[in-house]
């Protein structure tokens, strides 16, 4: 199994900064793309921005520069600094992971998991 835990949410005032983190752990083999998503109230989850184990990130056009998104592939840890924010920021942020796990001798094929989500609010 693959555990995946964010930290880092809060509230911040419109233009502020945050940094949200989220580590994996458990019997992971290999972890491929890590990223971030969010839900905001009434919506759909959406994508914010995904890294590729090498460093090839991906965002939303929304984010339009604010946010980085980086990893510690010895730490299995992804990182979103989230600048100049807005209130349309504001949701629940959730981490996922595309990994393979082990079980036993066997290797599963690749997989999401998921995080509890961490509440990002701001104001205006």
């Amino acid at each position: 199994q693959v555990h995946v835990v964010e930290s880092g949410g809060g509230l911040v005032q419109a233009g502020g900064s945050l940094r949200l983190s989220c580590a994996a752990s458990g019997s992971i083999f290999s972890i491929n793309v890590m990223g971030w998503y969010r839900q905001a109230p009434g919506k759909q989850r959406e994508l914010v921005a995904t890294v590729t184990r090498s460093g090839t990130t991906n965002f939303a056009d929304s984010i339009d520069g604010r946010f980085t998104i980086s990893r510690d592939n010895a730490k299995n840890t992804v990182y979103l600094q989230m600048n100049n924010l807005k209130p349309e920021d504001t949701a629940v942020y959730y981490c996922n992971v595309q990994a393979q796990a082990n079980e036993g001798i066997f290797r599963t094929a690749s997989r999401d998991y998921w995080g509890q989500g961490t509440q990002v609010t701001v104001s205006s």
